[in-house]
């Protein structure tokens, strides 16, 4: 009996039937990446807020003032009385009742000097100007609250965390599909009740879960262009990261366009929904139906992607190899139990965490460089789009390993530099540093491909989704990392950086070279690697 890739070869290994699979799931990429950066637009800090003074309101609405006017009589007198308080955090601690004149309220005092007049802290009393701009004047994130929304960032990639876990298992017991469609349908309904949920705690409930959906749909398609085409075309699996990248690059546009932090985030989860079509459009992954013993129905896709490519099988492909192995559910204890397999995993979360925590260090550490924030993140997503471009026209030529490896050795020796660069030349520092940000994307990208080429398919899915869960603890533990270092010396981030690329870089160069190989089809395939 032939094996799967003999009949993938017979069929297409990537024909009309795999180009329009790929270009439909590959959107999948744009409204996660929106997704994950998405609280840089929905937690701007409003513009203009003040703490109100208890009975402000109804003073306001008896003398007809305007906010502004409101604003002025008690966010100014503060300002002159006390001119380390901006009025945002703190207030005058008096009340204003109905003997309050509307001319001058705070003549209801006396003599008293303004400056005499005590502070109090504010906790739930916020006046904005544009209320429902951001999740922060929407649950009065600011202040001693702040915090919060670095929490609820935290919460995102927690989701992220456990989707890789919970979802990734799933995949690779009851489907790749089947997981994908349900994902899709989770992110959809979960933000739609975070656009419009009551309270913070609901927020944070449905934004967890959003997360684990959202983790569900990028690592399952991933997964499902790799297994559909022929060993010389899994290049796919860095362009389909173009589209990632696509979606850093419109969210600001999408962002600008509409005012409101509900908008943005309806405009970023209702097309999930339209990805529900795809149930009559993209099919099950066909190494997946094979390793579940079930070759029929693999055949039957196969003559299907056939047909759609223009081919024929031969009457002798009535049947194809199936996996000996016994089918079972897979388990963690799977991916370290032999050698080679332990290797890879090991290496393959070190360089998931590495990554991660390298390229969300290095975007913080860049900033914004002006003060338009739409500008400045379009320009920062653009960055990205070099590096598929460069492991395009390297990876088919000289392999995986090499350009993986000197990637992140690259990305370490930029950051050491960009360390001890004098202050007085700021623009060569950025050069060097967006250079450092460009090598670790390549790492990046590579990183996704070698890990899906390394897992046989009975384990692909969970194996991809386990160890890529390291790249979601990379993304809490950054910003705590960057900012506690820096405290102590402002380069000191980028040592650890640099040693932590390095070091990666080095271990990458000890995984096998996948380049041209099938797909692992079990265990074994993998311990024969070299």
């Amino acid at each position: 009996m032939p094996s799967f890739d003999e009949v993938l070869k017979e069929a297409g290994e990537f024909g009309r039937f795999q180009k329009r699979v790929f270009f439909l799931l590959s959107q999948t990429g744009i409204t996660f990446s929106s997704l994950f950066a998405s609280v840089v637009f929905l937690g701007r800090t409003p513009d203009n807020f003040w703490c109100r003074i208890p009975g402000a309101a109804e003073l306001s609405e008896r003398c007809g003032w305007t906010l502004e006017e409101e604003r002025n009589f008690t966010v100014l007198p503060l300002h002159l009385g006390n001119k380390s308080s901006s009025g945002e955090c703190e207030r005058l601690d008096v009340a204003w009742n109905a003997s309050i004149s509307c001319a001058s309220p705070l003549a209801h005092y006396g003599n008293r000097s303004i400056g005499n007049l005590r502070l109090t802290t504010c906790h739930d009393n916020w006046v904005y100007e544009q209320p429902h701009s951001s999740v922060i004047s929407e649950y009065n994130l600011v202040c001693g609250n702040a915090w919060m929304l670095d929490l609820s960032q935290a919460i995102l990639n927690l989701g992220f965390l456990t989707g890789a876990f919970i979802l990734g298992y799933a995949a690779d017991r009851y489907g790749r599909i089947l997981i994908y469609l349900l994902s899709c349908l989770g992110v959809g309904i979960c933000g739609i009740i975070v656009a419009f949920a009551p309270n913070f705690t609901v927020f944070l409930i449905f934004r967890f879960l959003q997360g684990m959906f959202g983790k569900g749909t990028w690592m399952t398609c991933y997964v499902i262009v790799t297994e559909i085409v022929g060993s010389d075309q899994r290049i796919v699996g860095i362009v389909i990261q173009m589209f990632f990248t696509l979606g850093i690059i419109i969210l600001p546009g999408i962002a600008y366009l509409i005012p409101t932090w509900q908008g943005i985030q309806l405009a970023i989860s209702l097309p999930n929904f339209l990805f529900l079509l795809y149930y009559w459009v993209v099919p099950e992954s066909p190494r997946w139906l094979l390793t579940r013993k079930k070759g029929e129905k693999a055949l039957k896709i196969m003559h299907n992607i056939a047909k759609h490519n223009g081919k024929f099988l031969s009457p002798h492909y009535s049947e194809i190899t199936i996996s000996n192995q016994e089918i079972s559910n897979p388990s963690f204890l799977d991916l370290v139990r032999t050698p080679q397999m332990r290797k890879c995993t090991l290496i393959l979360m070190y360089a998931w965490f590495t990554s991660a925590l390298i390229y969300q260090g290095l975007v913080m550490r860049l900033g914004i460089v002006g003060g338009n924030l739409y500008l400045d993140f379009f320009i920062s997503g653009a960055v990205e789009l070099p590096a598929a471009f460069l492991i395009i026209v390297t990876i088919d030529r000289v392999g995986r390993r090499l350009p993986f490896a000197i990637s992140n050795i690259a990305a370490g020796v930029a950051c050491l530099i960009t360390a001890f660069l004098p202050e007085d030349i700021p623009w060569l520092k950025t050069t060097v540093a967006t250079l450092g940000r460009l090598s670790i994307t390549i790492a990046f990208e590579v990183v996704y491909l070698v890990n899906s080429e390394l897992y046989p398919t009975t384990l692909r899915n969970f194996g991809v989704s386990l160890c890529s869960s390291l790249c979601d603890l990379g993304g809490i533990i950054a910003p705590f990392l960057l900012f506690r270092l820096a405290a102590i010396w402002l380069e000191l981030p980028l040592i650890i950086f640099s040693i932590l690329a390095v070091v990666c870089g080095l271990l990458v160069l000890l995984l096998p070279e996948t380049k041209g190989i099938s797909l692992p089809e079990t265990v074994e395939d993998v311990e024969l690697l070299s």
